[in-house]
């Protein structure tokens, strides 16, 4: 992104700089961050629900929660560099609107058709809505004040996650899924009207040409290879869709660095990536996202279709992941100060993988208990990692540069989040598939039923007689086995991530 925000590029414009309040400003840009946060994670809960209502495979289930991820993630760069150019909070207005009237119609979706089509363009309004809150926040804050709200905002971010997960588990308790899109909408409205009250109009003071082939490689990468990973574990990794959606990941990062070097104001300027504190950032929040939203995908179904808790009460057992993750988010920047960048980055990747590899150990008798301890152990790495990352990148570029580091803790949160569903729930649903037993001898639509996902499973073996509490097990043993793989998956990608950052400096250079 070619954003500027610093005082001598940013342009404040509506308000005088006395009427500018900085905790008015900060509260309006969280809760529109919180709005988006949430809405990746609230239809996670109904994910049981919908496989039933609409007959949806594990790989139409994985569709709908990615399709936002998807949107999100490939436009948030364009969206963000639309704002610098028309402003900031013109732009996130917008979005809101766009959101809410997505969220309307995705409420009277007939089809999982219909439903991943409104959730796309519910993350395309998302898209609208999230640059702009940080490099809001950083352009309005003092300097001295600017790490602790940028901590503010990373704790926002992950707690707007549970927060939403807390509402739709309420609304699942007396309505369908079809009322978390209505709240949707409604909470779009209210986080429009904050920001128009609360937050001033800011704007880049320079107009450059907009970087289109840049907009284009970087919404063409990330979907492309969501669709892979997608339908590559569904259906083969030979077949000729697959290995184009693979070829044109490949090919349109490959053409976003060469387009990059090559244009004077680029989306994203690859050189960036040389700065260690801003490339070490980008990578620990790319797999702290992935690793977080692909354990909800399928750590939710388990305390729903394993443990046989209700949308609320799953929801309710996710609590103390915020209790975890908002305090340490807020000690983070001090435990950098102590021991430095490279030492609470690992450490922090360490505490999430361990979680996660804690949870993968688990069996169908396991029980809420060792299920949270997992969950608390990952809440501290998730905690110091966000809050980290998103310092680490904030901090390796100048004030005047904070356009460019908001957009890139937007864009690598929201690919990492949206790769990370399609990977577990890639991985989960292959390997759930092949651990069940033999179903051919039901009839055909039921044997569908159970192949199809875990949910339908369960409906089944409700129904089948004295025979379905052998049917149950087996599902509920294949469940855990899908899982396991998962969250074994997205460990290693975490050992991986943490080889990477051994040669980080320990304390990241201050930009001049």
């Amino acid at each position: 992104m070619t954003a500027t925000t610093g005082s001598r590029a940013a342009e404040h414009e509506g308000r005088g700089p006395g009427s500018v309040r900085p905790g008015g400003v900060l509260s309006a840009m969280c809760l529109a961050l919180a709005l988006v946060t949430a809405s990746m994670s609230a239809l996670n809960l109904a994910l049981p629900e919908l496989a039933v209502d609409l007959s949806a495979s594990t790989t139409s289930l994985t569709w709908i929660v990615d399709g936002y991820a998807v949107a999100l993630s490939g436009l948030v760069l364009p969206m963000g560099a639309l704002g610098d150019r028309l402003g900031r909070r013109a732009v996130l207005v917008a979005g809101a609107v766009v959101f809410g009237a997505a969220a309307l119609a995705a409420s009277d979706a007939s089809g999982t058709t219909a439903l991943i089509a409104w959730r796309a363009v519910m993350g395309f309004g998302a898209a609208m809505i999230m640059p702009g809150t940080l490099s809001t926040i950083t352009a309005v804050l003092p300097p001295d004040q600017r790490p602790k709200g940028v901590a503010v905002w990373s704790g926002c971010a992950a707690a707007g996650v549970v927060v939403g997960m807390l509402v739709s588990g309420a609304l699942l308790e007396w309505f369908s899924w079809r009322a978390i899109f209505v709240a949707g909408a409604a909470a779009a409205l209210g986080a429009a009207a904050a920001a128009l009250l609360l937050a001033p109009e800011t704007k880049d003071a320079h107009r450059r040409r907009f970087d289109i082939a840049g907009a284009v490689c970087t919404a063409l990468a990330p979907g492309a290879l969501v669709y892979a990973l997608i339908e590559g574990n569904d259906g083969g990794w030979g077949r000729a869709r697959v290995v184009a959606g693979l070829a044109v990941a490949v090919l349109a990062a490959v053409a976003q660095v060469l387009l990059g070097l090559r244009t004077a104001h680029p989306l994203l300027d690859p050189r960036l990536f040389r700065i260690p504190g801003f490339r070490a950032g980008a990578v620990t929040i790319a797999v702290q996202f992935m690793a977080v939203f692909g354990f909800y995908f399928v750590g939710l179904q388990y305390l729903q279709l394993i443990l046989g808790y209700s949308p609320l009460k799953s929801a309710l057992a996710l609590v103390p992941v915020a209790l975890v993750v908002v305090p340490t988010s807020q000690t983070t920047p001090h435990l950098v100060d102590r021991l430095g960048v490279r030492t609470v980055m690992i450490s922090g990747l360490l505490l999430l993988g361990s979680g996660l590899v804690a949870l993968s150990r688990l069996d169908a008798g396991s029980g809420y208990l060792a299920f949270l301890g997992g969950l608390v152990l990952a809440g501290f790495g998730i905690g110091t990692t966000g809050a980290v990352g998103a310092s680490a990148i904030t901090g390796s570029l100048s004030r005047d540069q904070q356009g460019v580091a908001s957009a890139m803790n937007d864009v690598t949160r929201e690919v990492g989040a949206a790769v990370g569903v399609a990977l577990m729930g890639s991985v989960f649903g292959s390997h759930y598939r092949s651990a069940l037993p033999d179903v051919s001898r039901l009839p055909a639509v039921a044997a569908d039923a159970v192949r199809d996902s875990p949910a339908g499973g369960l409906y089944v073996a409700e129904r089948a007689g004295p025979e379905g509490a052998v049917l149950a097990s087996a599902v509920k043993g294949a469940f855990m086995a899908g899982m396991s793989a998962a969250l074994s998956t997205v460990a290693v990608v975490l050992a991986v991530a943490v080889c990477c950052l051994v040669r980080v400096p320990k304390r990241s250079p201050r930009p001049e």
